[in-house]
């Protein structure tokens, strides 16, 4: 899978930084680190379905980051965790 760019929403930032602790650095770092990817579920839209990247952050934090695959090559972050 090819990722052109990360896409983010202000209220999926705030989750990732309070809830999970997570920052927008961290996940792009996962993408860049060669992440395995997982198809999810199918999307609300045709053609862009949900998928999960897992890899590693720079600090060696292993992370989980859930996206939507978009028609035009983007990944629109929608959650990220930390694997346990």
């Amino acid at each position: 899978m090819k990722i052109k760019g990360l896409i983010w929403l202000e209220e999926y930032i705030d989750k990732l930084e309070h809830k999970h602790q997570l920052s927008q650095q961290e996940v792009r770092e996962v993408f860049k680190n060669q992440p395995r990817f997982r198809y999810v579920e199918k999307g609300a839209q045709e053609g862009e379905n949900v998928y999960v990247a897992k890899g590693q952050t720079e600090a060696g934090r292993y992370v989980s980051v859930f996206f939507i695959y978009k028609k035009t090559g983007w990944a629109l972050v929608i959650s990220a965790r930390e694997m346990k």
